[in-house]
């Protein structure tokens, strides 16, 4: 089965490990192109995907739009049997998902039709939900919205952060779409209507949802830490600069919101119901480091709000 892989990030990059040791002919790796980094904008960064895809003298594509009559000729050119979608990070026009015989599939990292969109492993954590799972789809031209092929569900640990949670889902969704390919050759599959009346969102991530209310409860604010560690990291102001938070617990105390409390066991901060115990800071303009070593340097002490 000759196979055209679409995808990006580092949570792409097992599904197409995957493909190759399962021996599927993947004849193309499309990602976005290498990205400029510094500040002078001169060093390109390519995504992890390329580099996977070289790694395995996999053919690699980097169009600019992939709706573009030019890269659908060369595309059209390798006569894939399937396209896969992984984090690719484009919209795809209706003429692209149905050149492929097969179409396309997507591995979404979340049980469709629940958290459709951009970020479902983050609001997963950020909603509280106890479960939730990879979706094998075939793609159409709504958001998420195609027919369902496999699903495997996850319990969520309370205690997860969005990076261990997406590392956890690549893997699940490479071994899931493996074994969606091998049915798809011997007509295995069956195509399940979503329903659309459950459908949820997982909008992209702004910069309003990471700050942190601190008037919320403490189960909340440390699910907002959570959900965002590692990127892009809940922020709050202490004395108007930035700092990011990472690796809060819900511990009792009491104090007025965003309060620093006792700070010997780390930095302990209160909600408007309870407190956070946070393990690592990340101060503006500076590396990410144990919240311990933050006070100790005077970063902030007992008594200090943030805002």
């Amino acid at each position: 089965m000759r196979v055209v892989f679409f995808g990006t990030p580092e949570f792409a990059v097992p599904s197409l490990e995957a493909l190759l040791g399962e021996g599927f002919d993947v004849v193309a790796a499309v990602t976005r192109p290498d990205k400029p980094q510094g500040r002078s904008r001169s060093t390109a960064v390519p995504p992890p995907v390329k580099i996977a895809a070289q790694a395995e003298d996999v053919p690699v594509l980097q169009p600019v739009r992939p709706s573009d009559d030019a890269f659908l000729a060369q595309l059209k050119a390798l006569a894939p049997d399937v396209g896969v979608v992984v984090a690719y990070g484009h919209i795809l026009a209706p003429a692209l998902l149905a050149l492929p015989r097969y179409g396309m599939l997507n591995v979404h990292p979340s049980l469709l039709p629940e958290l459709r969109g951009a970020a479902p492993v983050e609001w997963a954590i950020l909603n509280g939900l106890r479960q939730t799972g990879v979706t094998i789809m075939q793609m159409e031209a709504g958001l998420d919205s195609g027919p369902i092929l496999l699903q495997i569900p996850h319990d969520i640990d309370p205690e997860v952060t969005g990076g261990e949670l997406s590392e956890h889902l690549s893997e699940m969704g490479a071994q899931a779409l493996v074994e969606a390919l091998s049915l798809l050759e011997t007509n295995g599959l069956q195509h399940r209507p979503q329903d659309h009346a459950r459908a949820t969102y997982a909008p992209k991530l702004s910069r309003e949802v990471a700050r942190i209310r601190w008037t919320d409860p403490a189960e909340r604010v440390a699910r907002v830490i959570r959900a965002l560690d590692p990127k892009p990291g809940a922020w709050s102001e202490l004395d108007g600069r930035e700092v990011k938070l990472f690796g809060a617990s819900v511990v009792e105390d009491g104090g007025g919101p965003g309060e620093i409390r006792k700070t010997d066991d780390g930095l302990r901060i209160t909600t408007g119901q309870g407190a956070v115990l946070v393990e690592e800071v990340q101060p503006a303009g500076k590396p990410r480091m144990p919240a311990a070593d933050w006070l100790r340097g005077r970063g902030a002490r007992e008594g200090q709000r943030f805002a």
